[in-house]
């Protein structure tokens, strides 16, 4: 997905020295982008259509910051001189405002300009640069302008980029909704970035990784897909870009600093009087884009966060942010929480439950739970219930016991789950056959339930066990009811049934192994196959006289197969069938009658002792 092209542009960006320009230029997609999960979950609508957002058209970075002042100076003489003369040129009219319009390089050229001044915080010359720009120019200039408020850090900074955000809107700046999504992301990934785990170099890697793994667990058309991913891994790589310049212009090579309260309170004070300013040009719709925008990285790095990231000072400014959105008019709160649950994002889950509290709005914590469990995302799950209060543990705990997924099934069992949670879970993982997980379970369900619920549990697993009965099997051979006489009882009870209910398979499958007709069968069988050895024994064309073998060969000869099907049955009871045959094999060897039922183990002994110790299994049934 990350091609190794894009990682080698990135690290040269992110670890150029201040000798050299930095300047990039997304353009503007032709359908624009909607938020950067969305573009994960359906960037492109049924249609194959992008929303009418418009992401980027960026030019956010600058050249070397030493030649600021002069340079800049100078080459703002020049480019004020190029769209005077192009302005005076014979046989066209003066043009204001919204009718003026710059030529690309013009643009490219007081970008660079305006992203230069701002970052020097020289304000007379980025004013003076905004009585140059055309509409397109300003609404650059007002991301621009945005984006750097989540770097400063003095009071007259936060002046200084007031004012300048205010005088771009008065010249004619609109397009409020590309800014807000912009810096929303931008405001994301600089709190992401202030863990103290993630340095920006680390940050290509993991961004790479994480968006990989979105693309994979999403459905869709893989083309989609890959575009989707193109399209935010773009705009993320620019997000690091940004953050990198910044952060060297800070002396920081390689780390964002992290904010004192003071400056994260001046950031966030930026922003609203950017959204005050906005007023009603900004909708609901563009309110939720933007939480989600804000939203998405977090995900991405969530990975790399120290535990407890979401009360720390470096979460403080995505919290206020996330706040300021919800007050706008956001009405994803719920959605963000669950996606962010489904890929264990637990900082921003902490998060978002911290800012549904203070809004008193609801997010559905048991869904988010079932998410969490789905993917195995334990620590998310822990959240969820010792923050979230998430209560809802049986249908996530049955899915997770037909998946076989024992790290979750254990959770769930060591958090405490009811009886009955425990016995319908015991049953999911009969009926999907997951032996393992049902062995775990079957001790924590108490007696009393099991025999209560014996004939059901066995009934209910045989109809969805999806073709393999290997689940029911094992809850017999294991003598689920701790009483050979009650588990027989209950197997011939049900392949005896009229019941309609009861699955077809499972009725031949009971009848065939573990019916009491079964053990006659096993029995008849028995006798047959002593019949047939005795034959073989006495008139067989063999040249090897089997009579004159030692006692012990011809037994294994005979009974070998059999043992060996005892063995590997394991469990403490072995199916009826095989039982009657054992019964007879004993008997005829001169064991005695040994048909308790609970005389299982007695009767392999018995067999064994008629066999060379060599040909011995560690036992099985027991």
């Amino acid at each position: 997905m990350v091609s190794a092209e894009g990682v080698d542009v990135l690290n040269t960006a992110v670890e150029t020295t201040a000798e050299k320009s930095i300047y990039v230029e997304m353009e503007t997609e032709e359908n624009g982008i909607n938020g950067p999960r969305n573009d994960i979950q359906g960037f492109v609508s049924a249609k194959g259509e992008g929303s009418d957002v418009t992401f980027t058209r960026e030019r956010p970075l600058i050249m070397k910051e030493s030649r600021i002042s002069s340079g800049c100076s100078c080459s703002a003489k020049k480019l004020k001189s190029r769209v005077v003369a192009t302005d005076s040129e014979p046989g066209k009219k003066e043009v204001f405002g919204h009718d003026k319009k710059l030529s690309r390089q013009d643009r490219i050229e007081l970008g660079r300009l305006f992203q230069g001044a701002v970052s020097s915080h020289d304000w007379e010359l980025a004013e003076s640069l905004i009585l140059l720009a055309d509409p397109q120019t300003l609404n650059d200039a007002l991301c621009i302008t945005l984006d750097s408020i989540w770097f400063l850090s003095t009071q007259q900074e936060l002046h200084g980029i007031t004012g300048l955000i205010k005088k771009i809107i008065a010249n004619g700046a609109y397009d409020f909704t590309r800014a807000a999504l912009r810096t929303s992301f931008l405001a994301s990934c600089v709190s992401a970035c202030q863990s103290r785990t993630m340095s920006l170099a680390d940050t290509v890697t993991v961004m790479a990784q994480r968006l990989h793994e979105r693309l994979q667990e999403c459905n869709g058309d893989e083309v989609l897909k890959a575009e989707a991913g193109a399209k935010v891994q773009k705009f993320t790589e620019w997000a690091l870009k940004c953050i990198g310049f910044h952060s060297r212009c800070q002396g920081n090579k390689d780390r964002i600093s992290h904010c004192s309260a003071v400056e994260v309170q001046l950031q966030l004070s930026a922003f609203k009087t950017f959204l005050d300013l906005a007023g009603n040009q900004l909708s609901g719709k563009d309110f939720t884009e933007a939480f989600d925008a804000a939203c998405f990285p977090l995900t991405l790095f969530s990975s790399s966060f120290d535990p407890g990231w979401a009360s720390g000072i470096s979460a403080t400014a995505i919290q206020g942010l996330l706040g300021m959105l919800v007050e706008g008019g956001a009405d994803n709160v719920n959605q963000c929480f669950l996606e962010a649950s489904r890929f264990g994002s637990t900082e921003l889950v902490r998060i978002l439950l911290q800012i549904a509290q203070r809004n008193s709005l609801d997010v559905d914590v048991d869904l988010a739970l079932g998410f969490a469990s789905h993917y195995c995302k334990i620590g998310t799950m822990e959240c969820l219930v010792e923050e979230g209060n998430a209560i809802a543990f049986l249908g996530p705990l049955m899915r997770a016991a037909e998946r076989g997924c024992m790290q979750v099934v254990e959770w769930f069992v060591t958090r405490g789950c009811r009886d009955m949670e425990l016995c319908l879970a015991l049953t999911a993982a009969t009926s999907s056959s997951q032996v393992d997980v049902a062995a775990y379970l079957l001790p924590h369900v108490p007696h009393h339930v099991l025999a209560a619920l014996s004939i059901e549990i066995i009934k209910a697993a045989g109809e969805r066990s999806g073709g393999s009965l290997d689940g029911v099997a094992f809850l017999l051979r294991s003598d689920f009811l701790g009483d050979p006489v009650a588990t027989y009882a209950v197997a011939d009870s049900i392949a005896r049934s009229d019941d309609e209910a009861v699955a077809p398979e499972l009725k031949v499958f009971l009848q065939e192994h573990w019916s009491e007709a079964a053990f006659f069968s096993g029995l008849k069988q028995g006798q047959e196959h002593y019949m047939n050895v005795i034959r073989v024994l006495k008139w067989g064309g063999s040249p090897i006289c089997l009579r004159d073998l030692p006692a012990p060969l011809r037994v294994t000869i005979a009974y070998l197969p059999l043992y060996r099907e005892c063995v590997e049955s394991g469990g403490c009871l072995l199916s009826q069938r095989i039982r009657g045959q054992l019964v007879e094999a004993v008997r005829r060897l001169g064991g005695g009658v040994l048909e308790e039922v609970s005389q299982c183990r007695e009767l392999l002994v018995a067999l064994e002792h008629h066999l060379p110790p060599f040909l011995l299994h560690a036992p099985r049934v027991v």
